[in-house]
């Protein structure tokens, strides 16, 4: 793959876009896929998140080779590095393209799907700022199991969803329980959603609710 980085896999990943310009955005969506998805993918759902009277622009960063890292999201976390830090940076940049257009934080969602949840759980943990708020479909913060995985720094009341399936198979119950703990005592406003039996997609109840998390985001 030309300009591959194997010390940051995801540097040279393409960036698509949807929805307003940056320029003219009144809120940005950053969406991040899941394993094996793509940003195409992910960006299906911006229509159902575009607000009638803003001007919303929605980000999708692109793993290389379709995945984020190599293993679950509960495996030790030296497994899935270097991969891992770069999808970290390369949420990041997304959001610092934003900010360069004049796009306040306050009025940045990222959100995600599987291990585009994970990721995005992972992204506001790691990197906390207010935030418009985050949506987490179907994820949770990474880390092997008893693990210490709490994290420093305010979020603001940031709005979050937090919803899952139960019993899913890549995403435990728990681990998605485990990790609204530790975003409500960094200062996030969480909605918890579990929907037993739900197989492993996002449901139309789910993207409501997500509509409605960027409604609030995005009202003032």
């Amino acid at each position: 793959m030309s300009g591959f980085d194997p010390h940051d896999p995801h540097g040279k990943g393409e960036m698509y876009a949807a929805g307003a310009a940056l320029e003219s955005a009144t809120g940005v969506v950053i969406l991040i896929h899941g394993r094996g998805a793509s940003a195409e993918d992910i960006l299906g759902v911006s229509g159902a998140l575009m607000l009638e009277g803003q001007r919303i622009a929605f980000l999708a960063p692109e793993a290389v080779g379709g995945s984020w890292y190599p293993n679950s999201f509960l495996a030790e976390r030296s497994s899935n590095e270097p991969w891992v830090s770069s999808a970290l940076r390369k949420v990041a940049s997304a959001v610092d393209l934003a900010v360069a257009k004049g796009v306040a934080r306050e009025r940045i969602v990222v959100g995600g799907f599987s291990q585009g949840a994970c990721l995005a759980t992972e992204f506001v943990a790691t990197h906390p700022a207010r935030y418009g708020g985050l949506i987490a479909w179907t994820g949770g913060l990474i880390g092997a199991p008893g693990s210490d995985i709490s994290h420093a720094g305010a979020l603001g009341g940031m709005p979050t969803l937090q919803s899952s399936g139960d019993p899913d198979p890549h995403v435990p119950w728990s681990r998605v329980e485990e990790s609204a703990r530790v975003l409500e005592a960094m200062g996030a406003e969480v909605m918890l959603r579990r929907y037993p039996g739900k197989p492993h997609s996002v449901s139309e109840e789910e993207i409501a609710l997500g509509r409605g998390l960027v409604e609030r985001a995005f009202a003032l």
